[in-house]
């Protein structure tokens, strides 16, 4: 049973006289609701979390596009195909959850795989002479009986005249992969019409493999390999051997090729690539010379939410955390926060580093956002997971308006005057007008666009309005704490300006 672990802590917000008028409200990410739409997600997907609701955890390593790639193939959307310039003419294969490379496999069933054919440019879609190049998968068979082939092309060229059929098989015999290649490279190539590359590891059902083919053009080494590691090596060189002459691929007329035909079992990240085999980007970089995989990168992943809009002034007190986190992993966690979220850039407003329920000061405003950095253990063979992000956080009361407001009509002006709201927590007044009832978008008066802060006082006049018409107004309180807190209106009062004739 996995250890999860629930981080929460209580804290009374006192801001003198206002504690006991603060209301606690609490947001909710994730958990039984759900996690919404994300702002920024790099190397982090969904998975499942505790109750079986979902969690946010690191993607699992999958092939990445680099110099040279010409097809990947991970399985991982509707569209099989994630990079490379190649046509799905059929697919008979399923999308499964895994949790090895990436959220999804492909399964075969032994009822056809998948054809493919390439567009102009790509390896299998030019004819003539070609460079280096390598073949590259992850196989989990659920038999791997005789016969069985994973890839399979067949083409056709002429060479003096004559028609040369060219193949490029893999298939299981006695337990082994086999790779079968005839008349692949120059015509001049001695024992051009059957090269034969076998492995020597058996291939054990139910367990994971990565299998690579691959050619370089520089030295004419082509070799096969099991997890890194050569099981069968040939130099196509005119002596045989390194160092003589390198005899290049010749493909003939563009031809598609099947993935799995025959073949029961699991399949991911197919890949080709417009050159020899080398690390794959996800291997354990900080040691080249193994041959060690990490199930999830080491340098972690992000997730960031969108800002939560609350209300002006809000305070954040602090965040309870449902998360998993195996020996060695981390979760670190961060807050911003801020009145206008529009500016906000990926540094600004600045981030703020927190712990689960640890008390927090500092933190409000109209907006709130989370973001969180996940690392998997040192061998990259756990993650960590988050199920569920609270946020616990306190609004400002809104103060009450003053009861009483009276205007007096002037020449091409209106004097309104109140009480100070009984309401302690009133900081100062915001002024409403227009020449609507209700509708308070006044500009015309001198001191300002509706609604006009005046500050703590109990009386004002606005000037440049026009006499004749009708205005009506009203008054409201805004927080001595924060500006941005606005009570509800006063009772609407109107004045109509007028001329005085002396």
């Amino acid at each position: 049973m996995k250890n999860y672990i629930r981080k929460s802590g209580i804290v009374c917000v006192c801001m003198g006289i206002l504690c006991t008028s603060l209301f606690g409200k609490e947001i909710s990410l994730g958990g039984k609701k759900g996690w919404p739409e994300l702002e920024v997600i790099e190397n982090v997907t969904k998975g499942e979390g505790r109750f079986g609701y979902d969690c946010i955890e690191l993607v699992t390593n999958s092939f990445q596009p680099e110099f040279g790639t010409d097809l990947i193939i991970n399985f991982e959307d509707n569209n099989p195909i994630s990079y490379g310039n190649y046509i799905v003419e059929k697919n008979e294969m399923q999308k499964i959850k895994t949790q090895e490379f990436g959220k999804s496999a492909g399964l075969s069933r032994d009822n056809g795989g998948m054809t493919l054919s390439g567009q102009s440019g790509t390896f299998f879609g030019n004819e003539g002479l070609n460079g280096s190049f390598s073949i590259e998968f992850w196989l989990n068979p659920a038999l791997a009986e005789n016969g069985e082939t994973i890839f399979q092309w067949h083409s056709s060229r002429t060479m003096e005249n004559q028609l040369i059929y060219q193949t490029l098989n893999s298939c299981f015999e006695s337990g082994h992969l086999k790779w079968s290649l005839s008349n692949i490279f120059d015509s001049a190539y001695p024992g051009n019409q059957n090269l034969i590359l076998k492995g020597v590891s058996t291939i054990i059902p139910d367990v994971w493999t990565r299998h690579t083919l691959s050619y370089d053009a520089e030295t004419g080494l082509l070799e096969y390999l099991v997890n890194g590691y050569v099981e069968d090596s040939k130099y196509i060189t005119s002596t045989g051997h390194e160092g003589g002459d390198v005899y290049l691929v010749f493909l003939g007329v563009p031809a598609s090729f099947d993935i799995c035909p025959q073949y029961t079992g699991q399949i991911d990240d197919f890949r080709i690539m417009k050159r020899p085999y080398s690390l794959p980007l996800f291997q354990n970089a900080e040691n080249a010379g193994s041959i060690e995989y990490m199930k999830y990168v080491r340098s972690g992943g992000y997730f960031r939410s969108k800002p939560i809009m609350v209300s002006a002034g809000s305070v954040l007190n602090s965040i309870d955390v449902e998360m998993y986190t195996p020996k060695e992993t981390a979760v670190n966690l961060y807050v911003r926060s801020g009145d206008n979220r529009y500016n906000w850039t990926d540094t600004y407003p600045e981030w703020k580093t927190v712990e689960p329920g640890q008390e927090l000061t500092g933190i409000s405003g109209l907006f709130f956002q989370v973001a969180a950095d996940l690392y998997p253990d040192g061998n990259g063979s756990h993650t960590p997971n988050v199920t569920e992000i609270k946020l616990n956080y306190t609004e400002l009361p809104l103060p009450l308006p003053p009861f009483s407001v009276s205007a007096v009509a002037g020449d091409g002006c209106v004097t309104l005057k109140w009480n100070y709201s009984v309401d302690e927590t009133a900081g100062g007044y915001y002024i409403y007008y227009g020449n609507r009832s209700g509708e308070y978008l006044g500009r015309i008066a001198v001191e300002g666009a509706s609604p006009i802060n005046v500050g703590n006082t109990t009386g004002f006049t606005l000037t440049g309005l026009e006499n004749g018409t009708i205005y009506y107004f009203a008054v409201a309180s805004w927080s001595r704490v924060n500006e941005n807190v606005i009570g509800e209106l006063s009772k609407e009062v109107f004045a109509r300006p007028k001329k005085i004739l002396r």
